[in-house]
């Protein structure tokens, strides 16, 4: 009997992330991103006659710390391993990684997935393992779109043997949106941390999905594929939608679905086949020689778990049970570990959560991407922000103005109580004093006053203006102006 369940996708993903660290895993190599290819070579890196390598203490710290994050027990005593990886991008044409006994295991990250309609629902994505490796170097392919036809390629092993952790996730993302969502709570917890910045352009961190779909959650997996190729979260997303449809259209049509590798084409939209998928028996993992087991004490994991922030999904909670914040506006200002660290102090100063919520979301967040700024480059202080918006809330300026000085408060970090005060755009409140000053706009236009009392009420807008320049900004204008034309 044909099975009618609905088909279900079955998702892993394998998150490569580069630790921030000034100097290679193995060796005092530099890791600075951008130099010239091939400066940032040594003979540890290419794995020379006479090396040996020697483990980065930082690495050992980073990766500890991002275990304890994602929840995974992390292991007294594990070791590297040698992978058998023949490519042009490998000097020794080996890897050093970690193999059946790696520094933590079975973890887990909760993930907030929110959806069209602006709902949202938690969801706990298992986390397999995480270990420790070297990265492989850059292959460059000359005259050609990545995928075909180059005439030759160039390599650079300045990346190569930058320190990395792989996380390994389990199997239980069903969607694009999902693994999307997974990919980007990976990024913000390792931000974070601060133990990698985490930027997808520069390789920073990368994303390898595994992808399979079945009958329904009953039925035994089906044969999975891994794409490759994915710089952003939206096309982790997207890649995924495109290989979920296609396998399906291809069981569904009688065909078979091979075990492969695949690249996600950007352009097209679409993925394509690049090699048969190696089994861990391909790479032949035998311990490394040259590199004895790490021992973790319990006293090391108690200090480094004592060291980890409030991470991202912290914040969110208290945000909206303690701050009174939207589930989405929590989630965006939590996106960004300074940003988040700005709210907080700018409520901290007096200003109201969600008013502080939207200036800073909004205004702020605009301004910077219009001037190719980043977060951590604001030079507006906590203290100033919430003096602003404590200004507005007690109708000493209004939002317009505000809006006007804030590019200013940005770049020079004033107070606004100063800008106001120097440049006289404080509110008039008292209708006493605003009074006077509207009866001479009453003297000085009589042909408008008797036109807007014949019924063109659209000359208020001149009225309003014709008030501001005379440096009144006081709410209550409108009214006060047809109170006196009723009079008049």
């Amino acid at each position: 009997m044909k099975n009618l369940e609905p088909w279900e996708a079955v998702i892993g993903l394998e998150t490569h992330v580069q630790l921030n660290t000034k100097s290679k895993i193995f060796t005092s190599a530099s890791t600075a991103f951008g130099d010239e290819p091939n400066t940032h070579v040594d003979p540890v890196v290419c794995g020379l006659p006479g090396t040996l390598p020697v483990l980065n203490e930082t690495v050992l710290e980073y990766a500890v710390k991002t275990s304890l994050a994602l929840n995974l027990n992390v292991a007294e005593h594990c070791k590297f391993d040698r992978k058998q990886y023949f490519y042009p991008d490998l000097p020794k044409n080996y890897q050093i990684s970690q193999f059946d006994e790696p520094l933590a295991e079975n973890g887990w990250l909760e993930v907030e997935i929110s959806e069209k309609d602006n709902e949202t629902y938690l969801k706990k994505i298992g986390i397999e393992r995480l270990h420790m490796e070297e990265d492989a170097g850059k292959l460059v392919h000359v005259g050609s779109d990545r995928l075909a036809g180059s005439k030759y390629s160039l390599v650079d092993y300045n990346r190569a043997g930058i320190a990395l952790v792989e996380i390994v996730s389990k199997p239980d993302i069903r969607s694009g949106r999902e693994a999307s969502e997974y990919a980007s709570e990976i990024r913000r917890t390792v931000r974070y941390l601060g133990v990698s910045d985490g930027n997808m352009q520069e390789g920073s961190l990368r994303c390898d999905v595994n992808i399979s779909v079945r009958r329904g959650p009953n039925a035994p997996f089906g044969t999975k594929v891994e794409i490759k190729n994915m710089n952003s979260f939206s096309a982790i997303q997207k890649a995924c939608e495109y290989e979920i449809q296609r396998q399906i259209d291809i069981y569904e049509n009688g065909g078979k679905i091979y075990q492969e590798t695949r690249l996600w084409d950007e352009a097209k939209q679409l993925t394509k086949s690049m090699r048969l998928k190696e089994g861990s028996s391909d790479y032949r993992y035998f311990p490394d020689p040259d590199l004895g087991p790490i021992e973790i004490t319990k006293e090391q994991k108690e200090q480094w778990l004592n060291e980890l922030p409030e991470l991202p999904f912290k914040k969110r909670e208290k945000y909206v049970k303690e701050l009174g914040l939207s589930s989405y506006d929590s989630r965006v200002i939590s996106d960004e570990v300074f940003m988040a660290n700005f709210f907080e102090e700018t409520v901290a100063n007096g200003a109201e959560p969600k008013l502080a919520s939207n200036w800073i979301t909004s205004d702020i967040v605009g301004y910077l991407k219009s001037n190719k700024q980043n977060f951590a480059d604001l030079k507006l202080s906590p203290i100033n922000l919430a003096e602003m918006i404590n200004m507005i809330s007690k109708k000493v300026i209004s939002g317009k103005i505000a809006k006007e000085i804030l590019p200013e408060l940005i770049q020079d970090n004033i107070s606004p109580q100063k800008i106001v005060e120097e440049k006289g755009l404080a509110m008039i409140s008292d209708s006493a004093s605003i009074l006077p000053i509207i009866e001479e706009l009453i003297i000085e236009y009589p042909k408008e006053v008797k036109s807007f009392k014949e019924g063109k009420t659209k000359l208020l807008g001149f009225f309003c203006r014709s008030a501001y320049e005379k440096k009144l900004k006081a709410k209550q204008i409108p009214n006060l102006l047809i109170n006196l034309f009723q009079k008049n």
